[in-house]
């Protein structure tokens, strides 16, 4: 089964939500996700889960984990938010050079951070990360064959 690994920063916002919408659009894929900076054990940000489920997605469940070894080695696509969470994964594990990517890539973007921001910026994030995903898709297919 191919893995995919969401990340990024306090693995509360973004990377749940991207787990949620890949889990969706590639039953077939495993999905996990983790943060550069987690906030370790606290659930997805309420603004998160809000938007998430009016996109028909629950995430309530979903609890924080650090970003670590085990992650990176059990994935064979990891997807960073931003070029600068990127280029730090690479840095702390060096092995994972060649499947390292930014979520945003097909674009150039790095999809904005909406922690402890104003909902307007949940639902902007929420729209970036939904197209960064659907653009990922074809290229996850052709990883499974």
């Amino acid at each position: 089964m191919t893995s995919v690994l969401m990340v990024c920063e306090g693995n509360v916002c973004r990377s749940p939500i991207a787990r949620a919408i890949l889990e969706r659009a590639l039953p077939a894929v495993s999905v996990s996700s983790a943060g550069t900076r987690a906030l370790v054990g606290r659930h997805a940000d309420p603004l998160a889960i809000q938007v998430a489920c009016q996109h028909g997605m629950d995430i309530s469940a979903h609890v924080a984990e650090a970003l670590g070894n085990e992650h990176v080695r059990a994935a064979d696509v990891v997807l960073a938010m931003t070029n600068t969470q990127r280029t730090l994964i690479l840095d702390r594990f060096p092995s994972a050079r060649g499947k390292v990517f930014r979520l945003g890539e097909h674009e150039q973007l790095d999809i904005v951070d909406p922690y402890q921001r104003h909902r307007v910026i949940f639902d902007l994030a929420f729209t970036q990360i939904e197209h960064g995903v659907l653009k990922w898709c074809d290229d996850i297919v052709r990883l499974m064959h």
